[in-house]
């Protein structure tokens, strides 16, 4: 069993990204500049942005991180989308999620320009990628795959079970794996809530990616010997022995699968880091096209 190792691979990312930034900087050109859009006071969200605007300052980037009251109105948040949208400085845009009910995440995701859009959520990047065409994938899926080929995992040809059908993950990846390319060339199962019989169909798999959000979903009764298992799930779990008051766990009983499998990712430190890696090289190649691809071409 080997461990798929997501700081390791996010950390070899990141280190390409950072001598290429520095190329840019000292030569006088454009560096990446990511910004983020972050509402309210969500504990979770705040993780997660504070992570993204780390990596930012680790590999170079500019960054800016644009706060707003949980009862910002969709016309205001919408407007300082715009504002990002015609800004010629900022490459990349991103709205954390889940944003508070009064506001249409779908309204949010659609504003954004395409070309600005480096979590790969709106629809024109979305269609790009069930086409083949290059374009901003989903950071999490992206990561994924980014993940596979670091640890050189064969895909080509096994049958890959998804668990979750997320616009985020779970349908991407099912797109992604099942695509002409390496990794991909998978045959793929998506599953959900409504499928009757998904430990026959995890027990067929040769991968499983599991991204429903349910902790510790995935027991080794569902999974085959010498299976490749990513976890995609962060659950917080309460434990008072720990001085945070609770613990984090995937979709997957990491302690009873992981001896069943050939590659397995840990959580935390799995996907996340990998996450956060896809979403700056999306960043990064939104800057290139931006700055540098238009002016060879010219």
């Amino acid at each position: 069993m080997q461990i798929l190792n997501g700081k390791e691979a996010a950390q070899a990312i990141k280190d390409s990204l950072k001598i290429k930034v520095a190329q840019l900087a000292s030569q006088g050109k454009e560096v990446p500049h990511l910004a983020a859009i972050l509402v309210g006071n969500n504990g979770a969200s705040e993780t997660y942005v504070a992570a993204k605007v780390k990596a930012c300052e680790e590999v170079g980037f500019k960054s800016t991180l644009i706060r707003a009251e949980e009862n910002i109105t969709a016309q205001k948040l919408l407007e300082t989308i715009r504002e990002l949208n015609s800004d010629p400085d900022v490459d990349g845009i991103l709205v954390q999620l889940p944003l508070p009910k009064h506001i249409s995440e779908d309204e949010v995701i659609n504003a954004i320009d395409p070309g600005k859009d480096v979590d790969g959520f709106h629809p024109s990047n979305v269609g790009r990628m069930v086409l083949g065409q290059s374009t901003f994938v989903p950071a999490t899926p992206y990561g994924i795959m980014l993940l596979l080929e670091h640890y050189k995992v064969e895909t080509k040809g096994k049958h890959a079970v998804v668990i979750g059908r997320s616009n985020i993950v779970g349908r991407p990846m099912s797109i992604l794996l099942s695509g002409n390319s390496n990794p991909g060339n998978c045959t793929v199962t998506l599953c959900h809530s409504h499928t009757p019989n998904l430990k026959e169909l995890c027990l067929e798999a040769d991968i499983i990616v599991a991204a429903l959000g349910r902790a510790e979903f995935v027991t080794a009764h569902m999974v085959k010997d010498g299976a490749v298992v990513i976890d995609v799930g962060i659950t917080r779990v309460e434990d008072a022995t720990k001085k945070s008051g609770f613990k984090l766990k995937g979709d997957v009983a990491y302690d009873e699968v992981a001896p069943k499998c050939s590659f397995i990712t840990p959580v935390p430190g799995g996907v996340g880091p990998m996450t956060i890696a896809a979403l700056m090289k999306n960043t990064f190649k939104s800057c290139a096209q931006k700055h540098y691809e238009e002016a060879e071409g010219e």
